[in-house]
């Protein structure tokens, strides 16, 4: 549910690949159209006749392993319809609700959400193409506290734990903070935000109505580089923090009521200077799977929107314009009642179209397409608490 979470730091890497654009390899050239005709006479009969030999051979063996693998992929099929008859999904019984009881502190108790978010990216700048690939892990903690004054739910958020490998064309950059990684600002700015916490309160109807803790986080993160306060401050602003953690619970129906009839939901992340995503989730219940799970399908659609004229400033590049739009996205999530939260959580996105970039007093035109898979699963322990650290 986290899949355009990330999708403002996949626009930072288009203005990276602007800059070092201009410094790709052109890679051209013809392979020798001319054969050495002299060698290719010196082949005799017999070495023809002992591979033709050998590809027969072959060709009856792999008939031979054809034919087993056929009988052992029916078996399997086979076996996977039946399971599949036995888990099928029940339909919805009037009436029937789901109870969202993992915020509460009398009903639930701290648990840990395993977000991960794998991005493929072709940008093309200037004719060249460069391709960027991005692996993203977060394992974020959720803590119940006491209910405000009101009854609304009061939970606090931090970041335990953070894996990323990033690929520019061929430019490697990873992180794990797991390892003992190198000192360097990216390294330290990561530190830093597994130090971070914020608290939301989330009243009955799952609207956040307060976010705490915003200013301790911004600040935080700028002792790294004082110069990026005012970046912080435009990108994580009290709506972006909530339409960043909205996706944790966002499939879940309205007033926890079961219906054939499907729901929708929009959402706007505004980063400031990086433009607004504005998504539509449309939710359909699907029924039951198994004894005290239920599926929840999801589609969803994207647009976004190049920032306005007063937004542009704080990065070292501008985005001029832009039209991009999502060409298809779709998912699930899993909601377990015996645990009252969402289990896990996948969307895929294809994601594509133009922009116009301002980097120093050169304009540049990038043609981006995008293919995003984000995952989320839930877990009662941290999956990596026992994870020795390792040197990088």
């Amino acid at each position: 549910m986290n899949l355009w979470r990330y999708l403002g730091v996949s626009i930072l890497f288009v203005a990276v690949a602007c800059l070092v654009g201009s410094k790709l390899s052109t890679y051209a050239g013809e392979k020798d159209k001319k054969a050495d005709d002299k060698k290719a006479k010196t082949d005799d009969k017999a070495k023809a006749d002992d591979k033709a030999k050998a590809d027969d051979k072959k060709a009856d063996d792999k008939k031979a392993d054809d034919k087993a693998k056929t009988d052992d992929k029916k078996v399997d099929d086979k076996a996977k319809a039946d399971d599949k008859k036995k888990e099928e999904v029940k339909p919805v019984a009037k009436g029937d609700t789901l109870t969202f009881t993992a915020f509460s502190k009398k009903d639930g108790k701290e648990f840990f959400q395993e977000q991960t978010t794998n991005t493929t990216q072709t940008i093309k700048v200037t004719n060249q193409a460069v391709e960027q690939k991005q692996s993203q892990t977060f394992i974020i903690k959720w803590t119940p506290l006491d209910a405000d004054k009101d009854g609304n739910f009061v939970v606090e958020q931090s970041i335990v734990g953070v894996k990323m490998d990033i690929d520019i064309g061929g430019n490697k950059i990873s992180y794990d903070s797991k390892a003992n990684n190198p000192k360097n600002p990216m390294t330290e700015f990561f530190d830093k935000l597994t130090k971070s916490k914020l608290t939301f309160t989330i009243n009955k109807d799952f609207k956040v109505v307060k976010v705490d803790g915003r200013e301790d986080f911004i600040k935080g993160l700028s002792e790294i580089n004082p110069q990026m306060q005012a970046l912080l401050r435009a990108i994580l602003s009290d709506k972006a923090l909530i339409s960043m953690a909205e996706p944790s619970w966002w499939a879940f129906p309205p007033g926890g009521t079961l219906s054939k009839e499907p729901w929708e939901k929009d959402s706007k992340l505004d980063l400031g200077p990086i433009g607004t995503y504005a998504t539509n989730f449309k939710f359909t219940y699907k029924g039951q799977e198994g004894k005290d799970k239920d599926k929840i399908d999801i589609k969803t659609s994207l647009t976004y929107t190049a920032p306005g004229a007063s937004e542009k400033a704080g990065l070292p590049f501008t985005i001029q314009s832009a039209n991009l739009s999502s060409e298809s996205g779709d998912g699930y999530a899993i909601f377990d009642r015996t645990k009252g939260r969402f289990d896990k959580s996948e969307i895929k996105m294809k994601l594509s179209g133009k922009l116009k970039i301002e980097v120093g007093n050169m304009t540049t035109d990038v043609d981006l397409s995008q293919t995003q898979t984000a995952t989320s699963v839930s877990h009662d322990t941290d999956p990596w608490a026992a994870a020795p650290a390792t040197k990088k």
